[in-house]
């Protein structure tokens, strides 16, 4: 006449019910931080290659190798370009979309800006943060 009253068996069913979703929040939450992840390193891919757009357009641009400090805005693009010419006849072309930056080093020669093949950089070659920036 031992009657059981299904009690043991109800608790070990919401023990793995609440195991069962404790999990699932802890997967749900890892996949939340995943997806913020991809989504921030495709917004700075994204933005990496805009600049490096604006670089390539900037350099096709005629610059004056007379002016100290000037900039062009691209008609259509968010991109700007500012050239600017340092001591020793040597410029600096700063390029960007949005919040990305490039550098490119150069001379002038012959009255002409010529970029150095491999003068580019996507950190300021510049001690001085002020010389680096687009106005």
């Amino acid at each position: 006449m031992n009657r059981q009253r299904g009690m043991s068996s109800l608790a070990l069913v919401l023990l793995i019910l609440l195991l069962g979703s404790l999990l699932l929040n802890g997967l749900n939450q890892q996949l939340a931080t995943h997806i913020r992840r991809v989504s921030a390193e495709s917004r700075s891919l994204r933005q990496y290659a805009d600049a490096q757009s604006a670089m390539a357009w900037a350099q096709r641009r005629t610059w004056n190798a007379e002016q100290a400090m000037q900039c062009q805005q691209h008609a259509s693009k968010p991109w700007r370009a500012c050239l600017r010419i340092l001591e020793g006849q040597r410029v600096v072309l700063t390029a960007g979309s949005g919040e990305q930056r490039l550098w490119r080093s150069g001379e002038i020669v012959n009255n002409a800006v010529a970029l150095f093949p491999h003068g580019w950089s996507d950190f300021c070659p510049r001690k001085e943060r002020e010389l680096c920036q687009l106005p």
